[in-house]
Order: C-alpha cells, then structure tokens, then sequence
C-alpha cells in the first residue's frame, strides 16, 4: 500500500473520496496530476486554514501602516489579526504608522442583539480625537455579517464628517473557504478607492509594484535593497511597509513584479486592465530563484545598460554569500523536506532548499487554487461554485488619461506567448516523479504524512509547527520565520541556511521523552485476600 493509500484508508468512505482528490502522488497518477483546491473543508476535519476576515485583515491590509485599521467584532477577532505575521514598518517622517496598535469595537452581546452602528460610530469619533488618521479602514468578523451591520454607510458618513478616506471591508470570516476570500475582497477595495489616485512624479522609467510581498521579517525590504543596486525604481509595495500614498501611485510603474500570486492576482489583473500595466510572476526566495527573476525582468525592459548591471550585482551579490552557502550546503546536503504553507511559499521555498542540497519530499497550501498547484492554463476548466460566487468580483475598464503602455503591444503580446508575463505554471512543474502535493492538509493527515515520510525538516505555520517539534522532527515557521529573516534574495538565503542548519545539528525536542514513557502514571494496588 502506497503512503497516501496508507493516510487514506484511515477514512470513512465519504471522507475518503473527498480527501483523495485533494492528494497527488506526482507524475504517477492517472488523472493528470490534477487536484482539487479551493473548497470547503469536511465539517469535523481539524483544518489548518485561516478565515476570510484573516486573508483580508491579517494579510493584505494589515501591513500598511498609515490606515488607522478599526475591527468591528469581538475583541479576540482583533488580536489574531494584530502582529501575528510580524509585519515590519519603518518610521517615516510624516507617514503615520498605527502597526504597533489594534483597535477593536470589542462587540458585546448587547451589540448582537441591538446592532452595532452606534459603536463603530463611536470608535471612529475616539479614534479621529485621539490620532487624527487620513485614512480609516474598517474590517468587519463573523457576528457582523450576521446581524447586518451597514459597516459602508458608516463608513460614508464619517468620511463626509471627518473629510477623510474611510473604507469598509465586508470580509466576515464565514465568508468562502479559507482566507483567499479575505485576499479578493481586500483586492477590490484597494482598486476601487485607493489606486490610481497620486500625481507623484516617478523618476525613473524602470519603475515597478512589488505585489504580494508583505514584508515578514523583512523581506520585502531586502528584495528593494538588491532592485534599488540595479537602478529600478519601486513605486509600490501590496503591502509590507507600505503607505496609502504609496498605492495610490501604482499606475505610475511600468511592471507589477507579483511574489505571492494568491493574495494579489485579483489587483495585478486589474491594474494591467485599468493602466496598461503587465504583470510577471517572480520569486526572490532562492539563489538561482533570485537571478532567473532578475534576468527576466531586465528582458522585459530590454536595455542594454540595464541588463549589464543586473549582471554585475547577481555576481557581486553571488561573490559575497558564496562562502556561506558552500559550508551550509555541506551540512544540508541529502536532507529532506516537508512543506505546507499559503500563497506561493510552498512553492518557492523548494528553490532554495534545492540550492542547499535539500529535496522537498511532500508540498502543499493551504488557500491555494488549482492554478498555484498546476499553472494558469487550467484557469478556463475552473467551474465556479456556490462560495466562489459569494465573493465579489469586480471589473473595470482601461483609464483614457492614465492608461500607458512601457513597450508596443506586439511586444507585449510577445512576452505573453514566451510565458514572461501574465503567466504562472504553478507548482507541481518544478516537484520531481514520486513526491506528494497536498491540498489543505489537516491536523490528522500532517501527522501520519510525517510519521511515513520521516522528512528531516517540516516547514509549516503556527498551529502545525508544534505537532512536527514535539513528535522530534524539526520544524520551522514560514509565516512569521520563528522571529528571524529576512529570507529573500541573496543575504536572505543564508539567514535561512544558517537558521535550518541550527535546528538539524541542535536536535534537542528528540531527547525529550514523554513522562508516561519513563514513569508509570497508573497506580494501584491489590485487592483481595
């Protein structure tokens, strides 16, 4: 019996049949390594995911530091949307910064029998008094949606009275299937209300957006440092360490570079539609992930000056990490590795664990649709069901003043057919014969998969983590990077090697043994004559 027979024949027949298609043994299968993504969970399955209003709240808005971010719902929806992910933000003279706070309307049972509008009212009133924000967001939880609060028409009034932007985001955590529908629904707001509205002036014409990148122990920040070396001009980051004065500039780039394509496709989209702008897949986690994106991106601009710098940092940058990553690989080498982490991280961590000798033996996302797992080709086969249909999907249409195009659209449409641009191939390409790709891996499964497979690493979140650490199995965070990084691009790839090989030579949770192994816990004695 193979190992996902093994996982799965622990199942009911019902569940069985669900889970299966949820599982693929990779090139050696007869469905054409297709699976199944974006669905609900069985009810009772002890699922990993997040919730809409985490997606929305958690990951894309949370980052940007000058929107004064108003939770209405209970206080506990509040805190696990407030410094979880660790988004970094430096002061800036002028640009407010709110990332160190949580406000909370801290809903009662009062306020779900009576309607909660008069509260969030007064929490906009106390935050203006004491903070004066030109920007309020306002994220709405689960009881919210349900007792029908019209979080928007507050949010119109108080910009009425208070002449400032104030948004509101119906991401009630309910809402689709795990936290991508949080992503979508911050997506639309963002390019309703905010993009497209700065008259910054962009000095450079090799200017890009950087979307998907949030900025978790500073990554976002490193990968600036190495396109800043080149001469490229960030304009905007969605969203780690990012203003609302920043988005409001993004049509003003000449290329939206996309990290995580889950939580940002929706806007990349949306502003190549608008502006004219192309989008291109990139990953700087990784040595060889980090030159291949460096190299595209200058084809793209096709200037030979460009181009020959591009070349010089990679060797500079190659040339001053070598060393470490020589020693590093030396210790990793024939290790193997577990992943299950959201968006495309799954993904690009397998890059720069093959850059250390490492083979990923098991991967899989959490939010992730068919698309991250097999590419944007299968994009027309996708039916859209009942909860996909929940999420609201906007379009919009080419902007006649601020519409601009950096290349000839036969260039353009080039670059497309060559896969540069506007194009994603997923991760099971880069995934050898043999290894397993799974789709929402729960509690259960992540036990047993660890049990059979024996990987020597298991990269995870925080709710998983501790299951691989306690059962010997080293085990690191790729949500919050256990409170190191950055791990992207060059130096980022040591921080890494140097973090992983830490934990494999100091293997201390496989010399814990569990009391009841070393001591009897039951006591008893006798009875009788």
């Amino acid at each position: 019996m193979s190992v996902l027979e093994n996982v799965l024949d622990q199942y009911s027949s019902r569940v069985y049949k669900n889970r299966k298609e949820h599982m693929v043994d990779v090139n050696n299968n007869e469905n054409n390594n297709q699976i199944a993504a974006n669905v609900r969970t069985i009810p009772g399955i002890i699922t990993q995911r997040g919730c809409c209003y985490a997606g929305c709240k958690g990951v894309v808005l949370g980052p940007i530091k000058d929107a004064l971010q108003i939770v209405h719902g209970p206080i506990g929806c509040s805190y696990y949307a407030w410094g979880t992910r660790r988004h970094k933000g430096k002061t800036e003279e002028g640009v407010d910064n709110y990332l160190q706070y949580s406000f909370s309307t801290d809903m009662q049972e009062p306020d779900i029998v009576f309607g909660g509008e008069k509260k969030l009212k007064k929490a906009i009133a106390e935050a203006v008094d004491l903070f004066h924000p030109s920007t309020i967001f306002i994220c709405s939880t689960c009881p919210v949606g349900l007792i029908g609060d019209d979080i928007h028409a507050v949010a119109k009034a108080a910009e009425k009275e208070y002449g400032i932007k104030c948004i509101a985001y119906s991401c009630e955590g309910y809402k689709g299937v795990s936290q991508s529908a949080g992503h979508h629904i911050a997506n639309n707001q963002i390019m309703r209300y905010v993009i497209g509205e700065g008259d910054r002036e962009i000095k450079s014409k090799f200017a890009v957006n950087i979307l998907g990148e949030y900025n978790i122990g500073g990554d976002g920040w490193e990968t600036e440092r190495i396109l800043k070396r080149i001469g490229y001009e960030v304009v905007s980051t969605f969203t780690g360490d990012s203003s609302i004065e920043d988005l409001k500039n993004a049509h003003k780039a000449n290329l939206s570079l996309v990290q995580c394509h889950r939580s940002i496709n929706y806007i990349a989209e949306m502003i190549e539609e608008r502006y004219g702008i192309p989008w291109m897949k990139v990953n700087f986690i990784g040595v060889q992930g980090t030159i291949e994106t460096l190299r595209n991106i200058a084809k793209y601009f096709n200037d030979e000056e460009l181009t020959a710098k591009t070349e010089v940092v990679i060797a500079d940058e190659i040339g001053l990490i070598a060393d470490d990553m020589a020693y590093y690989k030396s210790k990793l080498k024939g290790k193997t590795a577990a992943i299950y982490v959201g968006g495309s991280r799954a993904h690009h961590y397998q890059f720069l664990l093959h850059d250390l000798g490492v083979s990923t033996i098991l991967a899989g996302y959490e939010f992730g649709h068919r698309d991250e797992y097999e590419g944007r080709e299968v994009l027309p086969f996708i039916k859209p069901d009942a909860d996909s249909k929940n999420i609201e999907s906007i379009t919009v249409e080419p902007d006649k003043e601020k519409y601009h195009l950096y290349l000839p659209e036969e260039e353009i449409n080039k670059l497309k057919e060559e896969k540069l641009i506007d194009y994603y191939g997923g991760m099971i390409k880069d995934m050898a014969n043999g290894t397993y790709m799974v789709d929402d891996l729960n509690h259960f499964e992540t036990e047993e998969f660890l049990k059979r497979l024996k990987p020597d690493i298991f990269f995870s979140g925080i709710k998983d983590k501790f299951v691989a650490q306690k059962s010997g199995i080293l085990s690191r965070q790729l949500h919050s990077y256990d409170y190191s990084g950055p791990y992207s691009g060059f130096r980022g790839a040591v921080n890494f090697a140097r973090d992983v090989t830490m934990g494999i030579y100091t293997p201390a949770w496989s010399f814990v043994k569990a009391p009841w192994k070393n001591t009897p816990v039951l006591e008893g004695t006798l009875g009788g004559e």
